[in-house]
Order: structure tokens, then C-alpha cells, then sequence
């Protein structure tokens, strides 16, 4: 019996893509993947619960895991830090469950530099023309920020070379199709089963 470890698998793209509208849409699907859990430091609202919604933490005990490097990547918003806990991630990849973990590219490359062996999804817009049109009917940011975003989004879009996959979000059900797709060609992966296989045979012998 092979007992197969769990890949992290990191979905991200611009502002305005919908990573959120297709995790939330990958999820609805019947999967045994985890939704990487983040933690905060701000106060926990009604209704939320400590490993569920977030790990909530004192601000001392958060920049103590800083220093420890036991966070695949933080950042600071509103004076409150949130990042992604090294910990909860290892040892749901060890119980053979994936981690899948939907995140802006800044912290995407954060992940990359501290767990290198994730798989580095980029969702990617139809064209700019259409994250414009996204961005613009939220309808919750002035001209200006939303030329903002779309300069923010030109200079995270050169940085696609640093993911292992592209997926163009033209149409959310194929996207999540195409996310699945790379989740099961990545469980077989020569290199990912070659060491359970070799340790399978000497048992054998």
C-alpha cells in the first residue's frame, strides 16, 4: 500500500480575476482538499471560530513565528498581520490530504521562496480589457484606484514565470475543470510516487 503525502497547491492571479469566485466554485465540487487556513492577529468577529475561519494569535506570538520562520508568508493590513502557518500545512500534507491555498502574488511569491516544492497556479484574466470591466463593476473604487489596480495588475502579470501552470479564467467551470485537471497529473508525477514504489518493492523482497 502506497501511502501518498499531500501537495499544496497555490492558486493566484491580479486583482479582479475571481480566484476567490473559482476557489469558492472548486470547493463546491466533491474534493478532499483542505482550504489552507490562515492565521491573524486581529480580534475575532461573532459568529467566527480559532481553526475554522482563522488561527487567531497576539501580535508578540505572530512576529515570534516571524522570526522562526514558521509562516510560508505574512503581510501586514490595518496594523493586523495575517500569513499562512507552516505547521497546519506540513502536517495536513503528511495525513495525505492537499492544501490548497488561494492568495494575492505577492504572497504567492513569498510561498515559493520558503516551500518551493508547491505547485504555482497563475489565473490569468481573458484580457485586460476584461479585468478592467471586473475591476470597474464592483463599483466600490474611484478611477483612480482602479487605474491602480490595473497598473499593479501589468507588473503581477510579467511575473507569471515564476508559476508552474497558467489557467485563463474565461469561464469558471472550465477553469475549475482545468485546476482538477493539474491536480490529478500532479499525483502522477514519476518523481512524487517513485520513492513509495521503490520502498514498496524492497519490502516485497
Amino acid at each position: 500500500m502506497i501511502e501518498e503525502k499531500g501537495i499544496l497547491f497555490i492558486l493566484s492571479g491580479p486583482s479582479g480575476v475571481g480566484k476567490g469566485t473559482v476557489r469558492k466554485a472548486l470547493f463546491n465540487q466533491d474534493t478532499d482538499l483542505k482550504y489552507s487556513i490562515s492565521m491573524t492577529t486581529r480580534e475575532k468577529r461573532p459568529g467566527e471560530k480559532e481553526g475554522v475561519d482563522y488561527f487567531y494569535k497576539s501580535k508578540q506570538d505572530f512576529e515570534q513565528l516571524i522570526k522562526e520562520n514558521q509562516l510560508l508568508e505574512y503581510a501586514k493590513y490595518v496594523n493586523n498581520y495575517y500569513g499562512t502557518p507552516r505547521e497546519y500545512v506540513e502536517k495536513t500534507l503528511e495525513s495525505g490530504y492537499d492544501v490548497f491555498l488561494e492568495i494575492e502574488v505577492q504572497g504567492a511569491l513569498q510561498v515559493r521562496e520558503n516551500f518551493p516544492e508547491g505547485v504555482f497556479i497563475f489565473l490569468f484574466p481573458p484580457s485586460l480589457e476584461e479585468l478592467k470591466n471586473r475591476i470597474v463593476h464592483r463599483g466600490t473604487e474611484s478611477q483612480d484606484l482602479v487605474l491602480n489596480r490595473l497598473k499593479e495588475a501589468r507588473k503581477e502579470i510579467e511575473m507569471m514565470d515564476k508559476y508552474d501552470y497558467v489557467v485563463v479564467n474565461d469561464d469558471v467551470a472550465l477553469a475549475v475543470k482545468k485546476i482538477q485537471a493539474i491536480i490529478q497529473s500532479e499525483h502522477l508525477k514519476r518523481e512524487r510516487i517513485a520513492k513509495q514504489y521503490k520502498q514498496l518493492l524492497e519490502d516485497e523482497l
